[in-house]
C-alpha cells in the first residue's frame, strides 16, 4: 500500500475550518430556521447571507487542505514553519471575502478596514495552524522532521 503523503496532507487540512463552519452555520441554522419559523419558506434569492455563506463553506476548507498539501511539496525547498505558512493564507482569504461580499450586494466593507483586519486573521490562522493542523499533521504522520 502506497502512503498518499498528500492526500493525507488535503484530509489533515480540512478538518478545522470544516469542524469550525458546521458548528457556526448550526448556530445561525438555529437561530435562523427555530427561532423565526415564519420565515422559514423564504426563498433563498432574498437572503443574501445564504448565498454568502456558500463561499466559507466550499472554498475554505479545501483551500485549507490545498494550503497544507503546498506547505508540504515546499517544504524541503523552504524552511518555512507550518504556522508561519498558515498566517498568510488570510492574504488570500480576506480580498476574495470581501470582493465576493460586494459582487453579491451582502456587505460593503472599505478596503482600509478590511485591511486592517488582515493582521487579526493571521494571529488565529497561526494559532490555529500551529497547534490543530501541526497535530493533525503528526497524526498523519505527515508532520516535518
Amino acid at each position: 500500500m502506497r502512503p498518499h503523503p498528500y492526500l493525507r496532507a488535503y484530509m489533515a487540512g480540512i478538518v478545522v475550518p470544516t469542524m469550525f463552519l458546521l458548528v457556526a452555520f448550526t448556530i445561525y441554522a438555529y437561530f435562523r430556521f427555530l427561532a423565526a419559523p415564519s420565515d422559514f419558506i423564504a426563498p433563498l434569492v432574498s437572503r443574501p447571507f445564504e448565498r454568502a455563506i456558500v463561499f466559507p463553506l466550499a472554498v475554505v476548507p479545501n483551500l485549507w487542505g490545498a494550503w497544507n498539501m503546498l506547505h508540504m511539496a515546499l517544504r524541503r525547498r523552504m524552511r518555512m514553519p507550518l504556522a508561519l505558512h498558515g498566517a498568510l493564507l488570510p492574504i488570500l482569504l480576506v480580498p476574495s471575502g470581501v470582493l465576493l461580499g460586494r459582487a453579491l450586494g451582502v456587505f460593503t466593507i472599505p478596503w482600509p478596514l478590511a485591511v486592517t483586519v488582515i493582521p487579526v486573521g493571521m494571529t488565529v490562522y497561526y494559532l490555529a495552524w500551529k497547534y490543530l493542523v501541526g497535530f493533525l499533521n503528526e497524526e498523519m504522520g505527515i508532520a516535518a522532521e
